[in-house]
């Protein structure tokens, strides 16, 4: 799943490429994907973009008619054309939900893998009409998301810290992947409660927080969309690592499996060398 590193390469890239461009012509090819229908998506037809931001991992293509607003999800990504393709698209047949064609002739699509469609576009005259948007917890990066802020997102969190980074209501952009790597480097379990945390170890999560973040998107900057997932996958340490050495310690990475993802952790960083439970194991075992 693209994260908020990657999400802001795209709108970096993207920022770059189409801003003071047309839209000529967008093309839904998987209808589930639009989940909005006032303003229609022709309202964009002939609409000037103006600018592209981020709000988490919610892209924002903002034109002078309303606002194209799209979540990758866990399968979906941007595709690229310095020249769009004169190619029909077949609904259905393609892994293509939307495409956006722009007055230099240039373009992108968004497309999805895979059977779960979870991809989402949305036209919009505010971004806040956005229901993820407007959830949204505060920014990770953002100058005004201070220690102390995020030492008081913990306060009172009966939660497992882990499960309270994914949480897009308590802090945005952060994911599957990069709560692993942050964890990791704070040398943290992802199983310790976020209310149990004193004073020297949200020190070491925030640090740890915002470094592998600027980290990741510092390797993003710059990339194209075509290369930033195996830019992603190359920065990892812990995070799609099982089987293999851990660059710190060099014990063995591990993986606790769950319904429709894992965790990635380093038994010797991370817990004092305890092994947890493979939660698969423990249903099968009730």
């Amino acid at each position: 799943m693209p994260e908020m590193p990657e999400v802001q390469g795209l709108v970096a890239f993207l920022d770059e490429r189409v801003t003071g461009l047309q839209i000529t012509r967008a093309s839904v090819a998987a209808i589930a994907a639009l989940k909005t229908y006032d303003p229609p998506i022709e309202a964009l037809r002939g609409a000037s973009i103006t600018g592209v931001t981020r709000h988490g991992k919610f892209v924002d293509i903002a034109t002078d008619a309303a606002h194209l607003v799209f979540h990758l999800a866990k399968a979906g990504w941007l595709r690229w054309y310095d020249t769009l393709p004169s190619t029909i698209i077949k609904p259905g047949r393609t892994p293509i939900a939307l495409r956006i064609a722009l007055s230099d002739d240039s373009g992108f699509d968004l497309t999805e893998a895979g059977t779960k469609k979870s991809l989402a576009v949305y036209v919009v005259r505010d971004p806040m009409d956005v229901p993820g948007i407007a959830r949204l917890g505060p920014d990770p990066l953002d100058p005004s998301f201070t220690r102390d802020a995020f030492a008081a997102l913990l306060t009172g969190k009966r939660t497992q810290i882990k499960g309270l980074l994914r949480d897009q209501a308590v802090i945005a952009g952060i994911g599957n992947a990069y709560s692993d790597e942050i964890l990791h480097a704070a040398k943290m379990s992802p199983y310790a409660l976020a209310a149990n945390l004193d004073d020297e170890a949200i020190d070491r999560l925030y640090a740890a927080m915002i470094e592998t973040l600027q980290d990741a998107v510092a390797t993003a900057s710059g990339k194209p969309p075509a290369d930033l997932k195996d830019a992603k996958r190359r920065g990892m340490r812990v995070h799609g690592r099982r089987g293999e050495a851990c660059p710190v310690c060099g014990d063995t990475v591990r993986s606790v499996f769950f319904a429709d993802n894992s965790l990635e952790y380093c038994p010797t960083c991370q817990t004092g060398g305890k092994l947890l439970a493979d939660r698969r194991l423990s249903r099968l075992l009730k």
